[in-house]
């Protein structure tokens, strides 16, 4: 794994910040989704031969931090090119593939994600969303919470699930549910969280799907299903360090600016102390992330599952102090709309809880890095 960016990376993050920088703080999301689309940077993580950039998820976590320490963070990146298109790319039929990767790539379509339910929370193996045969076709029967961008996406992947014939037991499998699917609604959630990107809960009442909907093999189970969550992680941890960045950015140009008896606040070293702590925390961050990334594209599933879930706890952590002690530099005015940080004080916490929470990341690492017992 290299420890600095190639020149090929560092052009492709100035190309983003400029990008990033002209449509600033109040953009409009459709505009920036479709300049970005145009550039190529939608897709850069899929397949040339589909229309994409050939890249991974390296550059398409770069895209989505620039767009983020800009102030035009785009969630659905997490979603639709990161996690489905990866999905599709990996594990897809060639139908499936022309179908979706060329326009999840140049961003005419999206694609949302639905795997959390309300008596599951983040234990994937009590998922009850089931798909049964009948006939040729698949039925499905369940519910979703938290789905981001529903009525953005022309389809939405689902997690179910479906019966081992030899065993009985319930193992995942994914399928594509087109969003005007008979049986299949949708109801927003009055969340505080104010973002372009609204939450959904869903419900598929028998919905009928042609057998063509099921993505990859239907014994493939959880590999197929990690192989969309290690990049979700790698991408939330992305989206973390952006927003860090921006709101670290802002608390030091006040801190240069702003002149209390006869010197800037930022000369005082408990003004210029935690800030630096915060830019250690989240450089930090980006090692993980960047390895992380590196493992997934290098095609080293189980290693990029440790260290993508790692750098989802540390970005999601370092995220949450940066937003905090940015606004604490300010003061008052870190409360004001015209400084624009009071709003990421609520959306900092995203990371640490959303898609899985911290707890369960140290869960993780623990029965699986360190070999502990369950505690369940």
């Amino acid at each position: 794994m290299p420890t600095t960016e190639t020149e090929e990376h560092r052009a492709l993050r100035s190309a983003v910040a400029a990008l990033g920088k002209r449509h600033g703080r109040d953009y409009d999301r459709e505009q920036l989704w479709s300049d970005a689309a145009k550039l190529g940077y939608l897709g850069v993580n899929l397949p040339e031969a589909y229309g994409g950039g050939g890249g991974g998820i390296s550059e398409l976590s770069i895209v989505l931090e620039e767009l983020g320490a800009a102030g035009c963070p785009l969630l659905m990146m997490v979603v639709s090119p990161a996690i489905c298109g990866t999905v599709i790319a990996r594990f897809g039929t060639e139908a499936q593939k022309q179908t979706w990767l060329p326009a999840l790539a140049d961003g005419t379509r999206t694609m949302a994600f639905g795997i959390t339910e309300p008596d599951a929370g983040s234990n994937s193996h009590r998922i009850t969303t089931t798909a049964r045969k009948d006939g040729t076709d698949w039925l499905l029967t369940g519910r979703k919470v938290f789905i981001s961008g529903v009525d953005l996406a022309d389809a939405t992947l689902i997690v179910g699930r479906t019966e081992d014939s030899r065993t009985g037991r319930l193992k995942p499998c994914l399928f594509i549910v087109p969003r005007d699917a008979p049986g299949f609604t949708r109801r927003r959630i009055d969340m505080e969280l104010q973002a372009s990107e609204k939450q959904f809960e869903l419900t598929l009442d028998d919905v009928r799907l042609p057998a063509d909907a099921l993505v990859g093999d239907e014994d493939a189970g959880l590999l197929q299903l990690f192989a969309g969550l290690n990049p979700e992680r790698i991408m939330t941890a992305a989206f973390a360090i952006g927003m860090g960045r921006y709101a670290l950015a802002r608390a030091i140009e006040y801190a240069r600016d702003r002149t209390v008896w006869d010197a800037p606040i930022g000369a005082h070293q408990a003004i210029a102390h935690p800030l630096a702590q915060a830019h250690i925390d989240l450089e930090l961050a980006r090692l993980m992330m960047q390895k992380a990334a590196y493992l997934y594209d290098a095609g080293d599933d189980v290693g990029a599952g440790e260290a993508a879930n790692m750098a989802k706890y540390a970005a999601g952590e370092a995220c949450v102090r940066a937003v905090d002690q940015s606004v604490h530099t300010l003061g008052g005015n870190g409360l004001t709309r015209e400084f624009g940080l009071a709003s990421l004080i609520t959306a900092a916490r995203v990371a640490r809880i959303a898609p899985v929470s911290r707890e369960m990341i140290l869960n993780y690492v623990s029965h699986q890095t360190l070999g502990l017992p369950k505690s369940y």
